[in-house]
């Protein structure tokens, strides 16, 4: 979210070093960072717009929304293409922003680079508790960017090898306590259904893992009372709505961030980091490894997506099929993520659709402002406007597309007056304790 103006072209020139990018207040964007920003600020959204529009659907489709015919094939879409990666894609552009943000102020001669960063991410933290629970959104990303972030500060200056073990180093972690966890989960089943079977004597603690798996379906399934009290607690009024919103909250940013959040995310920036050194995000590889990145990415990841899919839709949704999906989950995003990565890279150094792609790129440079924006239109849409539930899966999509094409077309307009957009204005002024111009001096062409 680097907020300095572009009258670079469209796809910025490489760096004189990746760790040393050029300081100069107009001519030193990265437009090609800025372009995959946008498209995973989009991809987000593309993701949350279930959260925000339907009831415990995020995860299990058969909870609202739909589960067949186009709303299926929706949520289909979703998970093969999607699932996992826009979150992965926007921490390493993040993590890519840590070098870029830091080394501008180094070259600058600063002596507080450090005292300026964290000031800088625990405002972020600050407006991710505004937007998890005055903007009502539990799924918010800021709070933990934020937090992660000054943990992410030292490892800065580490050389790409020893970044990219790091990460899978906490990827690995991270893995492996979940495939424990799903094989804990598939140990309760078991248990569930000698307990359901009654033949012959359960032990007590084949009987506790039952209990324990009825609990969790509780919270994967729920009937048509469930959801309608849900909804209707969500559009009562703002009152209702935050006081049901802040729970989640509150559980997404306490033991959520711990357990699933962090490893996630810091790998992910690491990893970041460790692709601007090579110079990946600012198209000095070759060619053909951006093409690899999308034959590899794509070939293993896709191919896991679809077949953990199947497994899904095979099984009925049902809760074991959904645990023992997770057992491959991390293989499948991860790879789709590189198979994206590759091909926003590659359209990027193409220049083909150049409209577009500065106005995508526009989105990626307001990515702070465009975020918030996306949460403030659902709340009023979804809570506001009594929406929240009314929508098939389907449907939500329209409203998507209705966010990007405004944004796409507002983000430009901005910049050509404006210096960065107007969170970002705020946010720089809360960490530099003044506020920056906003406006140029001359519109830009």
């Amino acid at each position: 979210m680097a907020t300095a103006a572009p009258e670079a072209p469209l796809i910025a020139p490489a760096q004189a070093t990746p760790d040393t990018p050029r300081t100069g207040p107009t001519n030193d964007r990265i437009v090609a960072l800025d372009f995959v920003r946008g498209a995973a600020l989009f991809g987000i959204l593309l993701m949350n717009i279930s959260g925000f529009g339907l009831p415990h659907a995020y995860g299990n489709p058969t909870n609202a929304g739909g589960a067949e015919g186009i709303n299926l094939l929706s949520w289909i879409i979703i998970v093969v293409g999607f699932e996992g990666t826009q979150r992965a894609l926007f921490s390493m552009l993040f993590g890519a922003g840590i070098i870029l943000f830091t080394s501008r102020l180094e070259a600058k001669g600063r002596t507080d680079v450090a005292d300026i960063y964290a000031r800088r991410n625990l405002w972020l933290t600050f407006f991710g508790l505004v937007n998890g629970f005055i903007f009502l959104w539990s799924g918010d990303i800021l709070f933990y960017y934020g937090l992660i972030a000054l943990i992410a500060f030292p490892f800065r200056k580490l050389a790409p090898k020893w970044l990219f073990a790091i990460a899978a180093g906490v990827l690995a972690f991270g893995a492996s306590w979940g495939v424990l966890d799903t094989m804990d989960q598939l140990e309760k089943h078991a248990a569930y259904e000698v307990v359901a079977a009654k033949d012959g004597a359960p032990t007590p603690e084949q009987e506790k893992h039952a209990k324990e798996w009825e609990g969790a379906l509780e919270q994967f399934e729920y009937t048509a009372e469930e959801q309608q009290a849900y909804v209707a607690a969500r559009t009562a009024s703002y009152t209702s709505a935050f006081a049901q919103v802040a729970e989640e909250t509150r559980g997404a940013q306490s033991w959520a961030f711990y357990r699933y959040i962090f490893f996630d995310v810091f790998s992910m920036m690491l990893i970041g980091l460790g692709l601007f050194k090579l110079g990946v995000f600012t198209l000095e590889r070759s060619t053909r490894f951006y093409a690899a990145l999308v034959v590899i990415g794509y070939g293993i990841g896709l191919t896991v997506n679809v077949f953990e899919t199947r497994w899904i839709i095979d099984n009925g949704f049902s809760m074991l099929a959904f645990s023992q999906s997770q057992m491959t989950y991390d293989l499948g995003r991860l790879a789709t993520t590189a198979g994206h990565l590759g091909l926003l890279l590659l359209i990027a150094r193409s220049g083909i659709f150049p409209w577009f792609q500065h106005a995508l790129a526009s989105v990626g440079r307001m990515a702070f402002t465009n975020y918030l924006t996306h949460s403030v239109v659902c709340a009023t849409l979804f809570v506001g406007l009594g929406y929240f539930g009314q929508l098939e899966r389907h449907q939500l999509y329209y409203v998507v597309f209705a966010i990007w094409g405004a944004q796409l077309i507002a983000s430009p307009l901005w910049l050509r007056h404006f210096r960065m957009g107007p969170l970002e204005w705020l946010w720089r002024g809360l960490t530099y304790g003044e506020l920056p111009a906003l406006r140029r001096d001359t519109a830009v062409a």
